[in-house]
């Protein structure tokens, strides 16, 4: 039998992972001082930090959310005297690969055991395409990575999978070309770096699914204030939209309109959600989101729903589960490459649950609610996003479920735990 969970009160969240990321990249390519504040202290921005120290930038910690970074220009970067370790970081290794394509010297960077596993032919290909020189393991598809930056030229790139990463990374790349640099998606992804890279005077358009860029001489300085993390705070907008009775407020959170997918779909299953005080904070929308819990019904997430609410989608499948009737995702075959298998990973540990689910190649089915068995213990496969999705499974239903490797939720979300309890007391 499900319990009844009092979830109540005032939630803040981390700053923003995307944009933490971005800002200290930026700010090392920038001439002068910038200021980060809200920036997200976690193991996978710290990774960005190390990267910028590593290439001759200097960065001063005025307190764990609050960086001055005094930048190298962009052609000042020098080279490092060790291999780059991205940790589990994606992010910096995929978008730090944009920057170090375009610099006269050579570059090597691994990961950790996780990151050593994910896909990087989608940004080898394109930047040796402009002129970059980079090999790899396996065909050159898999890190360490070699990066020989040399002279690139501009090119137009129609990518075949919608990725802010990989559209980030040649975009950046695009600002040290010989002429424009376009990047053509199938789907809108989130454009932080296209926000943050007008704000410091580079020449950026878009034109429907196009976005082009420039080359530049400089980036002015960056000052900003990083807003909550939508995908931190997707866990406790599960939490509380899937308990009848909770009423939660989630403050200062990003809400980019191409970072709120979770909401529409959420509000489709028939969460009550409503965006107060909206403002805008460093060239980005920001709102209070206050959550009414309600019994949830199944639901279908079409493919172009898919790219703003990527991350979250490990979290809606927990919605998924305790909602009445069947939930159909299509379209997120790009979870497959994540941290994790993430499909595969859910599917699993919703089964082991006692969760009707079936998986797909790009996506899953779900049908709700479900009766959790007790005791059961989870692999998170030391994935953060799935770890804390089945946390707030088991707050939601009051059910215990052991979550092997947690440890990987401080990549993303320091004091994931403590706001949990918190919220639960």
């Amino acid at each position: 039998m499900r319990k009844r969970r009092k979830i109540a009160g005032t939630v803040r969240v981390p700053g923003d992972k995307s944009i933490s990321h971005r800002a200290v990249m930026l700010s090392a390519l920038a001439e002068g001082e910038s200021r980060i504040r809200g920036f997200l202290h976690a193991g996978d921005t710290l990774s960005t930090v190390a990267m910028v120290r590593a290439l001759g930038a200097e960065v001063r910690e005025i307190s764990p959310t609050e960086l001055c970074i005094t930048g190298c220009g962009l052609r000042g970067l020098s080279e490092p005297e060790d291999v780059l370790d991205a940790g589990n970081s994606g992010t910096t290794m995929r978008i730090g690969a944009g920057i170090l394509a375009a610099q006269p010297f050579l570059t090597v960077v691994t990961g950790d055991r996780y990151l050593r596993r994910r896909p990087m032919k989608r940004i080898v290909e394109p930047l040796s395409r402009m002129g970059a020189s980079i090999t790899g393991r396996r065909g050159n598809t898999l890190p360490p990575l070699c990066i020989r930056g040399g002279k690139l030229s501009g090119m137009r790139y129609e990518m075949p999978v919608a990725s802010a990463q990989v559209k980030s990374a040649l975009l950046l790349a695009g600002l040290y070309a010989a002429g424009p640099t376009t990047v053509v998606e199938p789907l809108p992804s989130r454009d932080h770096t296209e926000r943050m890279l007008s704000s410091m005077g580079a020449k950026i358009a878009r034109r429907g699914n196009e976005v082009t860029v420039q080359p530049a001489s400089q980036l002015l300085p960056l000052s900003i204030d990083v807003p909550a993390d939508m995908s931190s705070a997707a866990f406790f907008l599960v939490l509380s939209a899937c308990v009848p009775g909770a009423e939660l407020r989630l403050a200062g959170i990003g809400v980019n309109p191409l970072r709120t997918g979770l909401i529409t779909v959420l509000r489709k299953m028939g969460a009550e959600i409503q965006m107060e005080s909206l403002r805008e904070e460093g060239g980005e929308p920001v709102a209070d989101i206050v959550v009414h819990g309600a019994e949830l019904t199944g639901t279908e997430v079409s493919p172009g729903e898919i790219p703003a609410l990527i991350d979250e989608v490990p979290a809606l499948c927990v919605a998924a589960a305790l909602a009445r009737g069947r939930t159909v995702i299509r379209g997120a075959g790009e979870l497959r490459v994540k941290e994790s298998d993430r499909i595969g990973a859910m599917a699993a540990a919703l089964s082991l649950l006692g969760v009707s689910c079936e998986e797909a190649p790009d996506g899953i089915r779900i049908d709700g609610p479900a009766e959790i068995a007790p005791g059961v213990r989870c692999d998170s496969h030391g994935d953060h996003r799935i770890a804390m999705s089945l946390e707030v499974f088991s707050a939601a239903t009051g059910v215990p479920i052991e979550v092997t490797d947690t440890a990987c939720i401080d990549t993303s979300f320091p004091g994931f735990r403590e706001l949990l309890e918190e919220v639960l007391a």
